[in-house]
């Protein structure tokens, strides 16, 4: 019997099953297709990714520097609004490469790591759990003291389990062109509704453009209208779900959820690679797969260093909604120089983004 079974490999899942691996747990980790694809995340991370990863990842994953962004209250070509540190301010990555090396360095560190097997069926019983999946070699099944449910905003660990549901489930849609683009700002639209679309340079391997919108809001066209509006050709398109808001639960008896599939990503951006992989660690260092009511730990660990990071995000979110001459007025009076961490919101009232704030004030 394996102490952890890992259901999904992306980034959630490979650190923590590295993590729990390097403790000297017995470790399986099941990702349904191949590590990496399809595609469905954007590439556009803080430099903090870097603490995560391995000897030479940054040679090997590095695409671009990114020092600040460009926000637009209409589409290409309207007016905007910088925003931009005098340092880098995050790195654009070979975002499928990204996934492929955190699974790797999960099975360095002793898991084993399986592709192409999609789990079917989790039951909790009261002193294990019995996963079934199907592989290459036909139907697996496997018993672990634990189950971690690393498997997206579709988990089916979660919806096996009766796990609570995200608050909500945006639409994401992502393309890419061949530009050649070495720019160090990004752009950013907060024209469709409730959210924002992006446009992301990734140097010599082209450019990211994306867009995210709650249902009900026809997120096909508002990004065909993107795409026109920056009169390109697009190709590599892929869409998903995006979970905003975390359940009031992500555990259960001999469960626990991590990364999209606890919605532990940015109400703000909807992005969550750091977030995840944040709360990976907190899982590895407050799960015993002997102790249940461990599991308790990890529900405050990682609620206590992300949901003020999250409430406050619920509450730039809502900017995106105000009506433009107010966005206007807004970006104008704040644009320049800043000193905000991209995944902290609560860095807004940091020494070193206000020092940026009265310094702009006394230019």
């Amino acid at each position: 019997m394996y102490d952890f079974v890992v259901v999904g490999v992306g980034p959630p899942g490979a650190r923590f099953a590295r993590r729990a691996a390097e403790e000297g747990y017995d470790v399986l980790a099941l990702e349904q297709g191949t590590i990496g694809e399809p595609l469905a995340c954007s590439g556009h991370v803080s430099t903090d990714v870097w603490e995560f990863t391995g000897e030479g990842a940054r040679e090997d994953l590095f695409q671009n520097e990114i020092y600040g962004a460009r926000f637009h209250v209409g589409g290409p070509g309207s007016d905007a609004y910088p925003f931009y540190k005098d340092t880098v301010a995050s790195n654009v990555i070979d975002r499928v490469g990204l996934d492929r090396h955190l699974a790797e360095l999960a099975r360095e560190a002793g898991a084993d790591v399986r592709e192409n097997h999609t789990v079917t069926g989790v039951t909790e019983r009261r002193d294990r759990v019995a996963i079934v999946a199907s592989g290459p070699d036909g139907r697996l099944e496997v018993e672990a003291k634990m189950v971690a449910g690393c498997d997206g905003p579709r988990s089916r660990v979660r919806d096996e389990l009766g796990l609570p549901q995200p608050g909500e489930f945006l639409h994401g849609v992502l393309a890419f062109s061949e530009e050649d683009d070495h720019q160090d700002f990004v752009d950013v639209h907060l024209t469709p509704p409730t959210f924002f679309a992006w446009r992301i340079p990734r140097g010599e391997a082209g450019v990211e453009y994306g867009l995210a919108a709650p249902p009900g809001v026809q997120v096909t066209k508002h990004f065909e209208e993107l795409i026109d509006g920056y009169e390109i050709d697009v190709s590599h398109r892929c869409s998903g779900a995006i979970p905003v808001g975390p359940p009031d639960r992500v555990t259960s008896r001999r469960a626990f959820l991590i990364g999209d599939a606890a919605a532990q990503t940015k109400p703000f951006t909807g992005g969550g690679i750091l977030y995840s992989m944040t709360s990976a660690d907190h899982a590895a260092r407050e799960i015993d797969p002997d102790r249940p009511t461990t599991l308790a730990a990890y529900e405050r660990a990682w609620r206590d260093d992300l949901a003020r990071e999250q409430r406050l995000g619920h509450w730039i979110r809502r900017a995106y909604s105000l009506p433009e001459p107010v966005q206007r007025l807004g970006l104008g009076a704040l644009s320049g120089e800043i000193g905000v961490h991209m995944d902290r919101p609560t860095s807004l009232v940091s020494p070193t983004h206000l020092k940026a704030m009265l310094s702009r004030l006394r230019g």
